[in-house]
């Protein structure tokens, strides 16, 4: 879908962690735009898996769910040209809830045939009584004014929540995390990604580089091997890579160091999730 993407190219700058495996997202993420007297304070909800069996699905599919009657409108991110079962189920969930529903046709700058986007929007339209349908791209930025614009039109009156040059709630020690696990998502395959976890351990900075150590959560020694590598390539790349980027995000030298480590069963134990920074609704 897309979601994370989105929302990053709204804000404005990398908030949220962006891969092309499916539930990527594992926290609730504010991200906050502030044009002129308005304020929208987007809500990055965890995907929703209606397949997942182990308690850290079912926590982050509550998670998502929840946010249906807390916000003002629902903003429903699906892929241009695509409609799965999961899609289905989660418009369901969208209809018994009662929200206001926005539809996000996502990744039309991938669509071969642009002639096909209209027969697919009246599909859509049939499906549900949307409040608006606006087609975007959020990795092309196409179409996001906009989008905007609509959701501007759902805010109730009332002063700002955050201060004016604030993007998101979450702190630099969690854009960290994202970042490290985005590496692992895009680099591991289908499965091992999924069973991992990452934790800042400390962080020291200095007048000229910020020292970071990070734990990244495995379930099995299986797992940790194929994490690490075949001497140590995997994790040294992971390591390079996310360094990189955190340079960027922080605007200054990194040195990060990653350990891996194993907590068997850490997806099935409520501890653990809170543990790695996940809100349990408990």
């Amino acid at each position: 879908m897309g979601k994370s993407t989105l929302l990053n190219a709204l804000v404005g700058e990398k908030i949220a962690a962006t891969t092309r495996k499916p539930q990527t997202t594992r926290h609730r993420i504010l991200g906050i735009v502030t044009r002129g007297p308005d304020q929208l304070v987007l809500v990055d909800t965890p995907g929703i898996d209606t397949r997942s069996e182990k308690l850290l699905g079912r926590v982050l599919n509550q998670a998502a769910q929840a946010v249906f009657s807390d916000t003002d409108a629902v903003l429903f991110v699906v892929e241009a040209e695509r409609w799965e079962t999961g899609d289905a189920q989660i418009l369901d969930m969208l209809k018994a809830s009662g929200a206001r529903v926005i539809l996000a046709i996502n990744k039309v700058d991938k669509l071969v045939r642009k002639e096909a986007l209209l027969p697919f929007i009246e599909r859509l339209r049939g499906m549900y009584e949307f409040a608006e349908i606006v087609p975007v791209s959020g990795l092309k930025e196409v179409n996001l004014e906009p989008l905007l614009e609509v959701l501007q039109g759902f805010l109730p009156e009332g002063v700002h929540l955050f201060p004016d040059d604030e993007l998101t709630d979450r702190s630099q020690r969690f854009r960290v995390t994202e970042v490290i696990r985005e590496e692992l998502l895009e680099r591991l395959g289908q499965e091992v990604p999924y069973a991992t976890a990452v934790e800042v351990e400390s962080w020291r900075d200095t007048p000229t580089v910020s020292h970071i150590d990070a734990v990244i959560w495995v379930e099995r020694d299986s797992q940790k091997a194929i994490v690490v590598g075949k001497g140590g390539r995997m994790i040294k790349a992971v390591g390079t890579s996310a360094r990189h980027t955190l340079e960027q995000m922080l605007e200054r030298k990194v040195m990060l160091r990653l350990w891996v480590k194993v907590r068997e069963g850490w997806q099935g134990d409520v501890d653990s999730i809170r543990r790695m920074g996940i809100d349990t609704g408990k």
